[in-house]
């Protein structure tokens, strides 16, 4: 049985172009109905038209599947709700955000604007804010939502230029970890995709062959696990040029030091070993730090 969308109602932001588009595009092919969203702007996030998503949903319907335009940029709430009950009035359900909107304003930190790391902030994380605050009633009243982030390995490991952009990528990931924890009672399965594509944001950043091998095409495959009905919940999955990788926010097993006058000096002499990865683990949720460091305590404080 293959992966398909039929009688799906998706939202995809950022869709008049590259990876947003993509992910439309195969959406729709696979039988869910589309809301393409695209304020049209420059990749800096000035101006704006919505003729982008409109040629997206033109491509749709030419291949015989549904869609519909909406120019809301993402930092507007009210905006973004009107989108949402556009969504409604023409299919009655939302089963499916994909937060993909974003925009660049790359600049080393000490030359950056505080403007423009706002800017970067609001559009990412705020974006993807006011999407999956607009369809959680409604998937939590169906007992059915799929919400995709996009986060991004600048954001995970960082990357010279972009603190803004790494900021808020990385900041898709800790709203997802509770969104997935709290959405589970509903089956609303919260997930994160980091994307390595060749798009506008991309362009004149890499060579003309490492740019071939990034076709945005090669990511979706990861976008349709992530919004299907089988997908995972909590998962960082990454794709680019045909591979796919999960990132894991782990906890190493660390060392118990107890309390103390000379204990900075031993975490400083034996830094190595709380950093050391061997048997490192997953925890569940914020709350199992908390457990493991506790345990340690209780049985570092036992008469041997």
């Amino acid at each position: 049985m293959g992966i398909d969308f039929k009688g799906r109602v998706a939202i995809v932001t950022g869709a008049g172009g590259g990876l947003g588009r993509q992910h439309a595009l195969a959406l729709a092919r696979r039988g869910a109905k589309v809301l393409v969203n695209d304020l049209g702007g420059a990749r800096d996030g000035s101006g704006g038209s919505v003729s982008a998503a409109d040629a997206v949903v033109a491509e749709i319907r030419a291949a015989g599947g549904e869609a519909m335009a909406n120019g809301a940029s993402v930092t507007d709430f009210a905006a973004v709700q009107a989108m949402v009950q556009q969504a409604m009035d023409a299919w009655g359900r939302v089963d499916i955000l994909v937060n993909n909107a974003g925009i660049l304003r790359d600049k080393s930190f000490a030359k950056m604007d505080l403007a423009d790391f706002a800017l970067v902030m609001n559009v990412h994380l705020m974006g993807a804010v006011h999407c999956s605050k607009a369809v959680w009633d409604i998937m939590a009243a169906q007992k059915y939502g799929r919400i995709v982030m996009t986060t991004s390995s600048s954001g995970l490991y960082g990357n010279f230029g972009q603190s803004n952009y790494g900021a808020a990528k990385m900041a898709l990931v800790g709203l997802m970890q509770t969104l997935a924890i709290e959405g589970a009672k509903n089956d609303i399965r919260v997930n994160c995709l980091a994307p390595t594509a060749a798009t506008r944001m991309t362009e004149g950043l890499m060579p003309e062959a490492v740019l071939q091998a990034l076709q945005p095409e090669a990511v979706v495959p990861a976008m349709l696990v992530l919004a299907s009905q089988d997908a995972p919940t909590r998962t960082i999955l990454c794709a680019g040029a045909g591979t796919f990788e999960a990132a894991n926010i782990t906890l190493t097993q660390g060392l118990y030091l107890g309390m103390g006058e000379q204990v900075p000096e031993a975490l400083a002499a034996r830094l190595a070993e709380v950093t050391e990865r061997a048997g490192e683990m997953v925890p569940e949720s914020g709350a199992a730090q908390g457990s493991h460091e506790v345990g340690k305590a209780m049985a570092g404080r036992l008469p041997a």
